[in-house]
């Protein structure tokens, strides 16, 4: 997945739950709607520093409602709970689709450590 050429393809999925970016150069990349939704990187879910990044819970169900050009270089995704404050970028994604595994098993454990759950 190439972090500086837009996607040739931005797919979502019928059921709104996924996302999928085509390259040229490289295979799909495909995210589900709710780790991008709780991985989101607006400073409203990553804080301006590290202590003030927000677990968000509940969100299991959520799904894409909207993609919006930003630039050449993101989109800003518009998920159904309201939230579109997150401008995902090309390397973002990039470093998404190589990180996702540790991200999303990080995000599990702080969720199990806060009592939280990924059902609303």
């Amino acid at each position: 997945m190439s972090s500086r050429t837009a996607p040739q393809e931005i797919r979502v999925s019928p059921d709104r739950r996924r996302l999928t970016l085509r390259f040229a150069e490289g295979p799909e990349a495909s995210f589900e709607a709710e780790m991008l939704r709780v991985l989101s990187p607006s400073a409203e879910v990553q804080g301006h520093s590290p202590d003030q990044r927000v677990t968000v819970a509940g969100k299991r169900a959520v799904t894409i409602a909207d993609i919006v050009p930003v630039g050449h270089y993101a989109i800003r995704i518009r998920f159904d709970d309201g939230h579109d404050t997150g401008i995902f970028s090309w390397s973002y994604f990039a470093d998404l689709d190589r990180e996702w595994q540790a991200r999303w098993d990080a995000y599990l454990e702080e969720l199990a450590a806060k009592g939280l759950r990924r059902d609303a």
